[in-house]
């Protein structure tokens, strides 16, 4: 007998073990304690998994504002630049990517403005023509002007980087996070 109330003891203990801990992550999404990409795709997994509809529809609004957060507070810029040290990839070139997002009525297929920014990137194929512009600016050569050959080169090693980078980040997402 002690031992069935025990274990309904443990059952009950355990729900609110969980709902506590689906609270401390809502709070560190609203607060934005966590600001990184791999400790929002961790959150995000764990909003995923809910098995309980209420724990999963509370993460929602608190999950997509905290990845607008994450884009609008250049924190993606800093991870993005922090994946291309030789090569820091363009803020043009994302400012872009979450232009195009913001006014494509298909962004609202998932609540990650950061994916929504990285698969713009890919699939519009923004950095061969962010790499060439950037690879032509004069202050990437000192003031003068490249020749056809040296502007080359160094767009190919900012594609080479930028596109690297942008991988790096997508492969956090083995499903792709979209409502439909």
């Amino acid at each position: 007998m002690s031992s069935s109330r025990s274990g309904g003891h443990r059952s009950s203990r355990g729900s609110k073990g969980r709902q506590s801990s689906v609270q401390q992550l809502i709070e560190s999404l609203r607060t934005h304690r966590v600001n990184t990409l791999t400790e929002l795709c961790r959150i995000e997994r764990v909003a995923a998994s809910c098995e309980n509809e209420e724990d999963a529809q509370a993460f929602q609004q608190p999950m997509t504002s905290a990845w607008d957060y994450y884009v609008n507070s250049n924190q993606f810029l800093t991870e993005l630049r922090g994946l291309t040290r030789n090569y820091p990839i363009s803020g043009e070139l994302v400012d872009q990517a979450h232009h195009l997002v913001r006014n494509d009525p298909n962004s609202n297929r998932s609540w990650n403005l950061a994916w929504l920014c990285l698969v713009k990137i890919r699939d519009e194929g923004l950095i061969p023509t962010y790499a060439q512009t950037d690879a032509w600016r004069k202050d990437m050569w000192g003031g003068r002007d490249p020749t056809q050959e040296e502007a080359d080169q160094l767009a190919q090693c900012f594609e080479y980087e930028w596109t690297q980078a942008v991988e790096n980040m997508l492969r956090h997402w083995p499903v792709t996070p979209t409502w439909y």
